[in-house]
């Protein structure tokens, strides 16, 4: 069976998208999934492009057991809207700036990441870079939940 792909998007891919990919990367590790997913993040600007995440992302994250260090900005290309078989934006202006360069043939892969949050009741994941600590781990909260949801629905497929 091929891998299934999920590619997170914010707008630098510096804070919340790397986030993402940190946060499901551990929780795809200690389920055991490895091999039955693929994971990257992106960013919908190119302003950070090979730059690690924020530090204030970083050291929260680590807070938690994530690691985010190894991980590079980059920009959404056109192909990952072949590559990858889901693109979940943080916010309503990531998802309508991918639905302007998508592809119409691929535009069900694009949803917003707070969807598959079953305890917050969000649309967003509020971009946490120019405000103060709380924002990140806000962050977090939002991510790690909708991450837990998202698996909880793949965990059928994966499975078989």
């Amino acid at each position: 069976m091929k891998p299934y792909s999920i590619l997170f998007v914010c707008t630098g891919n510096i804070c919340r998208s790397p986030t993402a990919e940190g946060v499901m990367l551990k929780k795809v590790g200690e389920r055991g999934w490895s091999d039955l997913l693929v994971i990257d993040s992106a960013g919908t600007h190119g302003y950070h492009v090979d730059a690690p995440p924020d530090d204030r992302s970083q050291r929260h994250a680590a807070r938690r057991g994530y690691d985010l260090s190894g991980l590079r900005a980059r920009r959404v290309l056109q192909d990952d809207f072949t590559r990858f078989d889901a693109i979940l934006a943080m916010d309503q202006e990531n998802l309508e700036f991918l639905a302007a360069m998508c592809p119409p043939t691929h535009r069900g892969k694009l949803e917003l990441m707070m969807r598959h949050a079953p305890r917050h009741r969000t649309e967003i994941v509020p971009d946490p870079y120019y405000g103060g600590p709380d924002g990140f781990d806000e962050v977090l909260d939002y991510i790690e939940d909708a991450c837990e949801g998202l698996l909880a629905a793949l965990a059928a497929r994966l499975q078989k």
